[in-house]
């Protein structure tokens, strides 16, 4: 079965996005390989939060990957290059699961995230912490939340930026 992986940067302070949904704070460290990175997945998930700035920005589209976007206010017929779910997301993830195929990417956001979460759909949390602390924005996993218990896997230190991966696997419930 497919891995669902949340692979998102925070700031130090905990924030996915600015206020504003801004992002210009991540920093972009030259020794991160972001083809290798991308070639780990053939489908992306985000929510509605996240995708209309990616249409805004004009990179609604990642070449050779579905994206799918969870959004009870969306309509398919607007967005006919990308999968909308409405309803019944358990089952609909649970069918991307499992086709065949690469690894899922949960891209964002922060609430899209926690209601994956609370269904038992994911499987990692891999962050990069930004050395920045910006004040506010759009949390990692906002509240109210339930806990999520996570094993350590592995970090990377990338010492010309101070960006500190971690990658956690999610506790699954017995």
């Amino acid at each position: 079965m497919r891995r669902i992986r949340y692979v998102v940067a925070t700031s130090l302070d905990g924030y996915i996005a600015g206020p504003n949904g801004e992002a210009n704070w991540i920093v972009m460290d030259p020794e991160i390989d972001f083809g290798e990175l991308y070639a780990q997945f053939d489908t992306v998930l985000v929510g509605r939060r996240t995708f209309e700035p990616m249409v805004t920005a004009g990179k609604a589209e990642m070449p050779g990957m579905e994206i799918v976007v969870f959004s009870t206010k969306l309509r398919r017929e607007d967005h006919p290059d990308v999968s909308v779910v409405s309803d019944n997301v358990f089952e609909a993830v649970d069918r991307l699961r499992r086709r065949p195929g690469k690894d899922i990417w949960l891209l964002g956001g922060g609430v899209l995230f926690q209601n994956l979460s609370a269904l038992g759909l994911v499987d990692t949390v891999e962050v990069a912490v930004i050395p920045k602390l910006i004040g506010g924005g759009i949390p990692l996993y906002p509240p109210p939340a339930q806990q999520l218990e996570l094993v350590f896997k592995n970090q990377r230190v990338f010492a010309h930026s101070g960006v500190v991966s971690l990658h956690y696997s999610v506790v699954r419930d017995a």
